[in-house]
């Protein structure tokens, strides 16, 4: 699968119209990696990919993180440091979608290619691309599963999600209204978490996609009901804190978790039982092909094509589980321990 991502993303450069700006020499080619923060798995492997791609085609790499999921002010002053230092592309993972998007603007003024890394602008053709998981459908396949897992349990369950921040960016809604519509569940607006009605849903909290914040979600929701028995939370990270909260309460075993990212710590989750099901992303993929894009930019100006159909570029995802269901494509937890995170 990454192999065919890859060719044709490549294939997507080569033919894409050209776009005015000056060639240059690998050599001489600046580019630069924003993430969200730089603790979270995710985001260390996204650098991982950034960097030895940069390495491989010998270009100078700038990285930036904020100091905690929501910071946006770092962010801002990263993008005008990439600015300042002649950088020809940034790779960015927005910490908010909305409040970025002027110094993303003023960037692709300024002659950068600026490529959205996992989470979308809003909108999307803020950046000039976007490589990401497709984030609704990564909701969708979890929130189907653990629908026909619970079969005619569906109908009566006792749904917490736990997700990222009050900001509610693209990737927080686009996971939980996928969730929940593969449950089965009225999402209402799709870019609104929390205005549904169903009376499944006990909850939401916000994680900040971090272990800690996972915990003191869950044990909030848990004070709201103690009968609740399916999990949705926006990360792994926010999965293993849940899961550290039901264990203390003594529920572990009978409650439902799934997740999003599909790192190799996650994969090992859902391999001993912690989580029954995650979506598995790519962003080392994204961060490397990411890097290749900004060469191809700073050489011939050409600039990535969407996935036909699409307002970015698909990057893949799989499901990933130990109790497959029918009907639902999914590999297992040693298929995943092979791949994660490529």
């Amino acid at each position: 699968m990454t192999t065919t991502v890859r060719a044709a993303l490549l294939g997507a450069i080569a033919t894409a119209a050209f776009a005015a700006a000056a060639p240059a020499s690998a050599a001489g080619i600046g580019a630069c990696l924003i993430t969200k923060t730089d603790t979270n798995p995710f985001f260390v492997k996204m650098k991982e990919g950034a960097t030895a791609a940069a390495n491989a085609h010998g270009i100078s790499l700038q990285t930036f993180a904020g100091k905690i999921d929501g910071d946006v002010e770092t962010q801002i002053a990263a993008v005008e440091s990439c600015v300042a230092a002649g950088a020809k592309g940034i790779l960015i993972t927005p910490s908010d979608s909305r409040a970025l998007a002027p110094a993303v603007t003023a960037a692709r003024s300024a002659g950068l290619l600026v490529i959205a890394l996992d989470t979308p602008f809003e909108p999307a053709d803020t950046a000039d691309a976007t490589f990401a998981t497709d984030n609704f459908k990564a909701g969708v396949m979890i929130g189907q599963w653990a629908k026909a897992k619970l079969g005619d349990a569906a109908a009566s369950a006792k749904i917490a999600t736990l997700d990222l921040n009050a900001s509610q960016i693209s990737v927080d809604y686009l996971r939980n209204q996928g969730f929940l519509q593969g449950f089965g569940i009225d999402v209402k607006d799709p870019t609104r978490i929390g205005d549904e009605d169903d009376a499944r849903i006990i909850g939401s909290d916000v994680t900040n996609g971090n272990e800690e914040g996972g915990r003191t979600a869950m044990e909030n929701l848990l004070q709201k009901d103690p009968g609740i028995n399916v999990v949705y939370t926006i990360n792994e990270p926010a999965a293993a804190g849940a899961y550290e909260a039901l264990k203390a309460m003594g529920r572990e075993k009978d409650v439902l978790i799934v997740s999003v990212d599909g790192g190799c710590p996650g994969v090992q989750n859902v391999k001993e039982g912690i989580i029954g099901a995650t979506s598995m992303q790519f962003p080392l993929l994204m961060a490397s092909m990411g890097i290749e894009a900004i060469k191809a930019f700073a050489e011939t100006g050409t600039k990535p094509a969407n996935t036909e159909g699409l307002d970015f570029f698909n990057t893949g995802v799989e499901l990933i589980t130990d109790a497959p269901v029918d009907g639902i494509p999914s590999l297992s937890s040693a298929d995943g321990l092979s791949k994660c995170w490529g």
